[in-house]
């Protein structure tokens, strides 16, 4: 082995003892961050799932709603539910105030994932929602914020 190549093969494996250095820190904060969820369970979540099933009961359906991240974050929750045979869909609160808040009806529990709270285009569909009759979860991580307020 020529000394280029025995330069090339430890840049190698400090480069890939980084990579693995990099992994296990992502894994740590993310089980840091599990382990917060966890200790955060409370009866505030317990209420929601009984909402979630009490709305499946009655053949109601769970319409999840967000937008930006929040909103990849529901299709993927309303996929995953759907998947396992809850009745579910991802209602985007643009296209919601274009037609599609023809999704929801009275039966229905209306899931709204926002983490500040704030945003304009989601509190749009809540007036809505209300006079229809659903019943409104949100999901923020601001629990003083409108959202919140309207749940």
């Amino acid at each position: 082995m020529t000394n280029k190549e025995k330069t090339i093969e430890n840049e190698q494996n400090v480069a890939s003892e980084g990579i693995l250095a990099g992994a296990r820190e992502v894994f740590a904060v993310e089980i840091e961050a599990l382990q917060c969820v966890r200790a955060g369970l409370n009866d505030a979540f317990v209420q929601w799932v009984h909402h979630c099933f009490h709305t499946l009961a009655q053949g109601g359906k769970l319409v999840i709603c967000g937008i930006g991240k929040s909103g990849h974050v529901g299709q993927k929750i309303a996929a995953t539910l759907a998947s396992t045979g809850s009745r579910s869909v991802f209602m985007h609160p643009v296209e919601a105030m274009h037609g599609d808040l023809g999704l929801l009806a009275a039966q229905d529990l209306l899931i709204a994932l926002s983490y500040s709270g704030e945003t304009d285009e989601l509190l749009a569909v809540l007036p809505s929602a209300k006079r229809l009759g659903v019943t409104l979860i949100a999901v923020t991580g601001n629990p003083e914020s409108r959202l919140a307020h309207w749940s």
